[in-house]
C-alpha cells in the first residue's frame, strides 16, 4: 500500500478507465522485455507498470484499493514530513478487528488481480504501398519483432488508414494473451492522378480552340481511357465528372473528376500570329473585366 499505483502509471487518482489503459499500454510497450533485451532496469519498470495496472486497471480491485488508501495512507509527521501509518493502527479493533481482517488480508485483497495474466503490449508499424496496390488491394508480408506476418490490404485503402491485427502484437511476460498490431498504410503518390476518398482527380490540358469551339478529347483512367465532350465556350478550370471511373471500395465506386486547363501557346508561327491578330480585331467589343470596374 506504500506504492502509489496511479503515480506509477503517470495518471491522477481520478483518471478514467480508458486513460489508465492507454497509459499502461504506452508504458508496457516502452519497457517490454521484447524491445529491451538485457535491460534489467526496463524489465523492473515493466513489472512495476504491470503490477499497477493489475490493481487500478480492474474496476473491483481499484475500488478496494482506493477505499484502503482513503482510510489511512499517510499522516503528517514531524516538521511537515509524511509518515506511513498502518490502517489497523488508525481504527484499532473497535469492530473486532482491523480493516485487513475485514477484507480478509491484504494478500486476499489483491490476490485475484495479481493472478490475472497480463496481456502483451500493442505494437505499431508502417506499411508502404504503391498507388495501384492500394487501389486494387493486395496481401503483403511484414516482419515485426522477429515474426513474419501476412497483412491483407482491402481494395481502395486510403493513405493513413490503420489496420488492426488482433493478437499479432507483443508477447505477454507471464503467459497472457498477446497484444494487437496496428499497421498504418502509407500510399505512394501517382504521377498524374490525385485522390479524394473514393474519387480520383486529374488535370487535363486543352487548347484555346478546343475550349472556344468545343471538342471531344481522350482522358486517361486507371484502366484505359474514356472520351470526354468539351462544350464550346468552356472556361479554364471547369470540372467534369466521369461516373464510375474512380476507386472501388467496400462502400462503393467513386468517380473520376476531370479539371480542364486551357493552355496558351508560347511559340507562334507567323501564320498563327496573323490568325490570332485577326481574331482579336474581330472580337466582340465587350469588356471581360467590366465587372471589376476597369476599362478594357
Amino acid at each position: 500500500m506504500e506504492t502509489d499505483y496511479y503515480a506509477t502509471l503517470g495518471v491522477s487518482k481520478d483518471a478514467g478507465a480508458r486513460e489508465i489503459k492507454k497509459a499502461y499500454r504506452r508504458l508496457a510497450q516502452q519497457y517490454h522485455p521484447d524491445t529491451n533485451a538485457g535491460d534489467a532496469a526496463a524489465e523492473a519498470r515493466f513489472k512495476e507498470v504491470s503490477e499497477a495496472y493489475d490493481v487500478v486497471g480492474d474496476t473491483d480491485t481499484r475500488k478496494e484499493y482506493d477505499q484502503v488508501r482513503q482510510m489511512g495512507y499517510f499522516v503528517g509527521g514531524p516538521g511537515g514530513s509524511q509518515q506511513y501509518v498502518r490502517v489497523e493502527d488508525l481504527i484499532g479493533d473497535q469492530r473486532g478487528g482491523s480493516v485487513f481482517d475485514t477484507f480478509g488480508g491484504i494478500g486476499d485483497l489483491f490476490g485475484q488481480a495479481t493472478r490475472r495474466k497480463r496481456p502483451g503490449p500493442d505494437l505499431k508499424t508502417d506499411l508502404q504501398l504503391s498507388f495501384h496496390d492500394a487501389i486494387s488491394g493486395v496481401t503483403k508480408q511484414i516482419t515485426v519483432s522477429g515474426q513474419t506476418i501476412k497483412v491483407k490490404i482491402p481494395q481502395g485503402v486510403a493513405d493513413g488508414a490503420k489496420i488492426r491485427l488482433q493478437g499479432k502484437g507483443g508477447t505477454s511476460a507471464d503467459g497472457g494473451a498477446p497484444g494487437d498490431l496496428y499497421v498504418t498504410v502509407r500510399v505512394a503518390a501517382h504521377p498524374i492522378f490525385g485522390r479524394s476518398g473514393r474519387h480520383l482527380r486529374i488535370s487535363v490540358p486543352i487548347t484555346f480552340t478546343e475550349a472556344a469551339l468545343g471538342a471531344e478529347i481522350a482522358v486517361p483512367t486507371l484502366d484505359g481511357q474514356v472520351r470526354l465532350r468539351i462544350p464550346e465556350g468552356t472556361p479554364s478550370g471547369k470540372r467534369f465528372r466521369v461516373r464510375g471511373r474512380g476507386v472501388d471500395t467496400t462502400k462503393g465506386t467513386g468517380d473520376l473528376l476531370v479539371t480542364v486547363e486551357v493552355t496558351v501557346p508560347k511559340d507562334l508561327t507567323d501564320e498563327q500570329r496573323a490568325l490570332l491578330e485577326k481574331l482579336r480585331d474581330n472580337y466582340p467589343n465587350d469588356n471581360p473585366r467590366g465587372h471589376l470596374g476597369v476599362e478594357p
